[in-house]
Formats: structure tokens, C-alpha cells, sequence
């Protein structure tokens, strides 16, 4: 299938979840979903795919679920009352760890809002350990800190510092330029629109390229970060 942007019948679809969020609804709209919903993820990711390998040539774009598509059901044990996700989420990862835990190119969207980032987006415990002992090198550090501050420069996101607290063991005293990365439990960049009609042509493959190559320098950092050793098997998820 060509890819030839993402249908307003699709956004439709995810608004009708909002008030029709159960597994039987859901069900009862199987072929509107595979229509509008896993078709064309499917050809953005094949089409965005070929577009990252300029980027980066090993970039794993695999258009199937639990790979660059996500599921619609959330985890029954948690969500008895709203079982199917009302956003859709896409990923590009590099590297060999699970691709939660690779620095990734993503997106999600849902009737209201497209998400586009770049990194990753929750460290677990041991990758943290492993970003808090990475960043006690100066120069890594201080790379860090530029890439994050151009980001910004061009109008993109990061978030918010996770901890309030220094990690133990830290010496505060010391002279370490750009301290507050250690209260960083992510890293990432991201920007939002909302699901325009660039979004729902061909175009938004060029609006979202455009994104991935500003925010190119920081995925490669953290890349760099996840290659220090393999952080978390894949089994473990």
C-alpha cells in the first residue's frame, strides 16, 4: 500500500474509542480499523523507514505490531474500564536492546495532538545507572548539554527533570559544569501540532523527516549511551 497520509476516517475511529472504549465495540469495527487504522501505519512506516536510512542506515522499521507498530489493548490487569489505547504509536529504534530502551525515532498521534520525538523516553533502572555513570565524563556531558540547548534554540521540547534529588555518591562540590542532567530520568526531544492536513497527506513524511534530522545529533548520543553494553534483555519485558 502507498502511503498516502493518515485518513480523517482514522481519527474518526480513535474519537469513537473515547466513548466506545471496550474490547466488544472494537470488535464490531475490526475492518474500519484495519483500514484506517494499521494500513496506513503500516505504509508510514515502510515509507519513513526508507527516509531514516539516510540517517541512519540501520534503523529497524518494522512494520508489524509489538515492532514499529504498538498494540491497541493496554494491559488488561491495569485498565479493566478502557482497554484499547485512543493514540496510536509508531517507532523506529537502533540497536540491538528491546526498542523501549533504544534510542528511537517516534511519533503518536490521536484526534487531537501528533507527538514527534527523538531518544528515549523513560530510562529503566539499569540504563539510568548506566546515563548517570556515562555522563560523569566531561566531554559526554557537556555534548549533551549543547545538543539540548540548540534543540530548544529551533523551538523543540525536552522534558522536565524527573528527580529532585542528586543521585548518592555525587559530589556536589566538585567542579561539574551542567549538574542538572543527572536529574534526568529520559532523554528526548519532541515537538507537537495537531493532526492538520499535512498530517492526512503524503507530506507529513517530509514534515516528520525534517524533525528526525534536527533532532538527529541527540538520538546518536543516546545511542552512543546504549551501546556502553547491552542494558536490558529482551525476555525481561
Amino acid at each position: 500500500m502507498q502511503f498516502t497520509g493518515f485518513p480523517k476516517e482514522g481519527l474518526s475511529f480513535l474519537s469513537n474509542i473515547i466513548i466506545n472504549n471496550s474490547k466488544e465495540w472494537l470488535d464490531d469495527h475490526k475492518e474500519e480499523y484495519e483500514k484506517y487504522i494499521v494500513a496506513p501505519n503500516k505504509a508510514y512506516v515502510e515509507e519513513m523507514g526508507e527516509h531514516l536510512q539516510i540517517l541512519v542506515p540501520h534503523i529497524h522499521a518494522i512494520p508489524k505490531i509489538n515492532k514499529s507498530l504498538f498494540r491497541i489493548y493496554r494491559d488488561a490487569r491495569f485498565h479493566r474500564l478502557d482497554p484499547i489505547k485512543e493514540r496510536i504509536g509508531i517507532i523506529f529504534w537502533q540497536g540491538a536492546t528491546h526498542r523501549m530502551q533504544s534510542s528511537s525515532f517516534y511519533m503518536h498521534y490521536d484526534p487531537f495532538e501528533v507527538f514527534v520525538a527523538a531518544g528515549i523516553r523513560n530510562f529503566k533502572p539499569p540504563l539510568l545507572a548506566t546515563y548517570r555513570e556515562y555522563i560523569k565524563n566531561d566531554t559526554k556531558r557537556e555534548s549533551l548539554h549543547h545538543i539540548l540547548e540548540e534543540l530548544k534554540r529551533k523551538g523543540y521540547s525536552v522534558p522536565e527533570p524527573q528527580f529532585k534529588r542528586y543521585p548518592a555518591g555525587l559530589d556536589k562540590e566538585d567542579t561539574y559544569a551542567y549538574l542538572y542532567l543527572y536529574l534526568y530520568g529520559a532523554m528526548y526531544a519532541y515537538t507537537t501540532f495537531p493532526p492538520d492536513e499535512t498530517f492526512q497527506s503524503e507530506a507529513i513524511i517530509e514534515r516528520n523527516f525534517k524533525i528526525y534530522e534536527d533532532m538527529l545529533d541527540l538520538q546518536q548520543w543516546v545511542y552512543e549511551l546504549t551501546c556502553v553494553e547491552e542494558i536490558i534483555p529482551e525476555d525481561l519485558y
